[in-house]
C-alpha cells in the first residue's frame, strides 16, 4: 500500500508567479525537505514547454486542463474557474488513495466546496488552506449575489479536518460560522525565501532609485496587488497635502482593478508625487522592496477578518517601517503596533493631517525610521519565516498540531 500522501490544490503553482504559487511552491518544497511525500494539482499554464506532470525539488506536480481564457474577462475568468474545478475533481479521484490529506486552497473560491464530496468518499482527511474567505470578500465590494454560496462553504468548512487561517480575525469568523475550536489552526504566511534586511544604498536598488527618478526622494511605496479589498481613498488627497515636499515621492508598484482609478485621480490633480510601475519579477522582490523607506500597507473596512495583506511580511523581512491605513480595530493594526514597526490610521479626513506629519516626521529622522526598521526585521525573524509556517504545518499534517496553532486571543 502507497504511503499516504499530503495533495495541495491551488490554480497556480510554480514556475508561474501569483502569490499563492509562490507561498505554495515555498511550503511544499519546505515540507518535502521535512521527509513529507507532497504531490501539487494545479492547472497548467498552457505553454508546451512545461510538462503535465513532473518532479521538481521533490515535489510532485500534476498539471490540468488547457491554456486559460483570460483573466480580465469576468465571464472567461469564471469559465476558467469552472474548468479548472472539474479538472480539480477528476484529478483527485484519479491520483488520491484512501489515507491521503487533501489540502485545498481558496483559488478558485469555494475549490474547498467541490472536493469535500470525493474527499468523503475516498477516505481522505480534508484541510483548507483560507487565504481568503469567499463569499464574503465578494460580498464586501459589490457582489451580493454570491451569499448564495455561504451554506454549502460553511458545511464545507464543518465537516473537514481542519481549517487553516492566517489570523486570528480570520479564525473568529469560522468559529462564528460554526467550526469547532479544535478544527480551527492558526499558520500566518510568511517572508518569501532569500528577503533579508538591506541598507537603502544597496546598489540594484539605488540603480533602481535613479532609473525611477526618484534620488534624494524619501519613497513611501506600495509593492503587490491594487485589488479592491485595499483601501486608497485617502492616498490621493495624502498626496495632496504634501505637494509642496517635493523630497516625499509616493511609489506604487504592482496592478490591480483599483491602479487605473488611482492613476486618473493623480493625473487630474496633477500630482507628480505619485509614481506607478508594473510589478517586477520575484527575482527582483529584494531590490524592489527596499527602494522604499516606508512601506504601506492598506485594507477596507469590512475586509479585516477576510484576508490579511501577506505583504508585510516581505517588507518586515526587508526591514522597513510599515504605515497601514485600514480599520483601527483589526489584526495587521495590532501586529504593527504592537510589535512597534510602525503606525497604524484609518483612511478617515481626520486622519490625513497625522499620516502627513508622521511622513514629515519620518522624513526628517533617519534615526527613527532604522529603529523601526530594526523592530520590522526583528519581528520576521521571530515569527515571519518560512520554517515557522513548515513546522506548524508539519506537526498538522503529522497528526500533531502544535498548541499553539490553535485560535488564540486578540494581540
Amino acid at each position: 500500500m502507497p504511503q499516504p500522501r499530503v495533495i495541495f490544490v491551488n490554480r497556480f503553482y510554480w514556475p508561474e508567479q501569483p502569490a499563492t504559487a509562490q507561498l505554495l511552491a515555498d511550503l511544499a518544497e519546505s515540507l518535502t525537505s521535512r521527509g513529507l511525500p507532497i504531490t501539487i494539482i494545479t492547472s497548467h499554464p498552457g505553454e508546451a514547454s512545461i510538462p503535465s506532470e513532473e518532479t521538481h525539488h521533490g515535489v510532485q506536480i500534476i498539471r490540468i486542463g488547457e491554456k486559460r481564457l483570460g483573466q480580465k474577462n469576468l465571464l472567461k475568468r469564471t469559465a476558467d474557474f469552472a474548468r479548472f474545478l472539474l479538472g480539480a475533481r477528476r484529478a483527485v479521484t484519479r491520483h488520491a488513495h484512501p489515507g491521503d490529506t487533501l489540502v485545498a486552497m481558496t483559488d478558485p473560491p469555494l475549490l474547498g466546496v467541490a472536493l469535500a464530496g470525493i474527499a468523503k468518499r475516498k477516505n481522505l482527511r480534508l484541510i483548507h488552506w483560507i487565504q481568503d474567505i469567499f463569499p464574503e470578500v465578494a460580498i464586501a465590494v459589490g457582489h451580493k449575489f454570491t451569499a448564495l454560496t455561504r451554506p454549502s462553504r460553511d458545511r464545507a468548512w464543518r465537516s473537514a479536518s481542519a481549517c487553516v487561517a492566517l489570523g486570528t480575525d480570520m479564525a473568529a469568523l469560522l468559529r462564528e460560522r460554526g467550526v469547532p475550536d479544535s478544527q480551527i489552526h492558526l499558520c500566518p504566511n510568511w517572508a518569501p525565501e532569500g528577503l533579508q534586511p538591506l541598507p537603502p544604498d544597496y546598489p540594484a536598488t539605488a540603480t533602481l532609485r535613479t532609473h525611477w527618478a526618484l534620488d534624494g526622494k524619501l519613497v513611501i511605496a506600495y509593492s503587490g496587488n491594487l485589488g479592491r479589498v485595499h483601501d486608497f481613498t485617502s492616498i490621493i488627497p495624502l498626496a495632496e497635502s504634501l505637494r509642496a515636499d517635493t523630497d516625499i515621492a509616493f511609489v506604487f508598484i504592482g496592478d490591480g482593478a483599483q491602479r487605473a482609478s488611482l492613476e486618473a485621480a493623480a493625473r487630474e490633480r496633477n500630482l507628480a508625487n505619485i509614481h506607478f510601475h508594473p510589478a517586477q519579477p520575484r527575482d527582483q522582490l529584494a531590490e524592489t522592496l527596499a527602494l522604499g523607506d516606508i512601506h504601506l500597507v492598506t485594507l477596507r473596512t469590512g475586509c479585516e477578518r477576510l484576508v490579511f495583506p501577506s505583504k508585510l511580511y516581505g517588507i518586515a523581512a526587508i526591514g522597513r517601517p510599515v504605515l497601514f491605513i485600514g480599520p483601527r480595530d483589526c489584526e495587521v493594526a495590532r501586529v504593527i503596533e504592537s510589535n512597534r514597526f510602525g503606525h497604524a490610521f484609518t483612511s478617515a479626513p481626520d486622519d490625513i493631517p497625522r499620516l502627513a506629519a508622521i511622513l514629515r516626521s519620518l522624513k526628517s529622522d533617519p534615526a527613527q525610521r532604522l529603529a523601526l526598521g530594526q523592530a520590522s526585521s526583528a519581528f520576521c525573524a521571530r515569527e515571519g519565516r518560512l520554517h515557522h509556517a513548515t513546522t506548524r504545518w508539519h506537526s498538522l499534517l503529522s497528526g500533531n498540531p502544535l498548541a499553539n496553532t490553535s485560535p488564540q486571543p486578540p494581540l
